[in-house]
């Protein structure tokens, strides 16, 4: 209830059940439709717009980081701290990189009028042949 007043949101029975879901001290990564199948599975009851809006409010609040899969494929990462992923596409899973085992020796310069914010690589992987 705490944190999630220190980051400004009202503690409201949705999102103390999803904090409780999330913020647990465990680094992972959900989909809104894989957090409402857990709440489900939990025996609560929860509108999936209310799931999605509480991810999103919990990712402006800096609770949650949104890595963009590919197109409009989105999911929320308990992670905050600036790291990279491994994408598993055949199992639709990301895999944290820490962020000081990917070197990047240049970046081209932002175009005029703008600047690099922040740099997030995604590796795309693929199981072995064996």
């Amino acid at each position: 209830m705490k944190r999630l007043r220190d980051a400004g949101l009202r503690p409201t029975r949705q999102r103390l059940a999803i904090a409780c879901l999330l913020l647990d001290g465990r680094h992972r990564h959900v989909s809104a439709d894989g957090l409402s199948r857990e709440i489900r599975d939990a025996g609560m009851h929860m509108a999936g717009g209310t799931v999605y809006n509480t991810l999103n409010q919990f990712t402006e609040a800096g609770l949650l980081r949104r890595v963009t899969v590919h197109n409009e494929h989105s999911v929320f990462d308990t992670n905050t701290e600036h790291h990279h992923h491994f994408y598993d596409a055949e199992t639709d899973q990301l895999i944290d990189i820490p962020a000081d085992k990917v070197l990047l020796a240049t970046l081209p310069g932002a175009p005029e009028g703008h600047e690099i914010a922040s740099v997030d690589v995604m590796i795309h992987i693929t199981a072995k042949d064996n």
